[in-house]
């Protein structure tokens, strides 16, 4: 087995990890909405379903090459764990614990989320130790230079993170600084069972940092990194307060096959955006960026602050999702 560009991927059978399938394809290894994986084979994350397909011989399908469209943790350690299993098997738990922390913001060990900070780290212009040029060509070719650089040095990452120390310290300060201020009452997590919503206020005087979220730069707005609200709650939508500074999301479980759990499903905020944004008093609009994003998220166009009290805020989230039906099925028919 030996990766191949997406572009050209579909020219013989192949396997596809995290992605969607070419018209070669054999077989799909992916959490992405209707994705086709066997039942048996679906997992959390797409290189979970890759460790049951090792685990399956019979199940193995006719095909010498495997791919991605994208470049995330997720897709690459599936990637890896395809091309070199007995390598990948040994890794396992912290491989999968880089792919989750990677898509889920979420980790076990903190070896684990220190490789996926390195892996965006890779990925991210402003910060990668690889040649400049390789960031000029279109996505796709970006694409393929990111595995062709980073399969190899997979290993190695993960063994012993600190070698890489300088490609993750930044962003495990700001995860460290986060986790206390949670510990100490700076950051506090209210849950509303009824509507699976998680209440994070965060104190104005905790500052933004560099996240990265599926290996980019993520425009986190609030001053808490996503690892210290999605490891101290399993709520899977999630309002953030910084003072009067919100932002309602979805997590992105609830945009994939997840199987360990059925979350809540994902409904489409524009109505309660209109509510919003007749309520502020002054020129302040609210926005949704819509139900199929990989994250979708209500806020303040311009992450401005609003006039509206949280606890109003909170009542009209919790009101409309009371009754919000469903608007997103990321599940294959059965």
């Amino acid at each position: 087995m030996r990766y191949v560009p997406y572009e050209t991927a579909g020219r013989e059978p192949n396997i596809i990890v995290d992605g969607s399938a070419t018209t070669s394809t054999r077989l799909t290894l992916s959490h992405w909405p209707r994705s086709g994986t066997p039942n048996v084979l679906k997992d959390d994350l797409s290189a979970g379903s890759v460790f049951r397909y090792l685990e399956a011989p019979t199940l193995h399908v006719d095909a010498g090459v495997a791919s991605n469209n994208h470049f995330d943790q997720d897709g690459l350690v599936g990637l890896y764990a395809l091309l070199e299993p007995d390598a990948a098997w040994r890794r396992r738990d912290l491989l999968l614990d880089v792919a989750a922390a990677g898509d889920f913001a979420t980790y076990r060990y903190r070896e684990a989320a220190r490789a996926a900070f390195t892996l965006a780290a890779f990925a991210d212009r402003e910060l990668s130790p690889l040649d400049a040029a390789l960031f000029a060509p279109p996505y796709a070719t970006l694409t393929t230079a990111l595995h062709d650089e980073l399969l190899p040095r997979l290993p190695e990452i993960v063994d012993y993170p600190a070698r890489y120390g300088r490609y993750w310290e930044a962003e495990d300060a700001w995860l460290t600084e986060g986790e206390a201020a949670l510990r100490s009452g700076r950051i506090t997590i209210r849950e509303i069972p009824s509507v699976d919503l998680a209440v994070v206020g965060v104190d104005p005087g905790l500052g933004l940092g560099a996240a990265h979220r599926f290996a980019l730069p993520w425009g986190f707005r609030v001053g808490v990194h996503p690892m210290v609200v999605h490891n101290a709650t399993r709520r899977f939508r999630i309002l953030l307060a910084q003072g009067q500074r919100y932002q309602l999301q979805f997590r992105y479980e609830t945009w994939v096959q997840y199987v360990s759990a059925r979350p809540t499903p994902r409904v489409d905020l524009t109505p309660l955006a209109r509510d919003l944004t007749e309520a502020e008093r002054g020129h302040l609009e609210w926005s949704f960026n819509g139900v199929a994003s990989t994250l979708p998220r209500l806020e303040p166009v311009g992450a401005r602050a609003s006039s509206l009290p949280l606890e109003a805020l909170i009542r009209a989230t919790v009101a409309f999702l009371e009754s919000a039906p469903p608007a997103w099925d990321p599940y294959d028919p059965v």
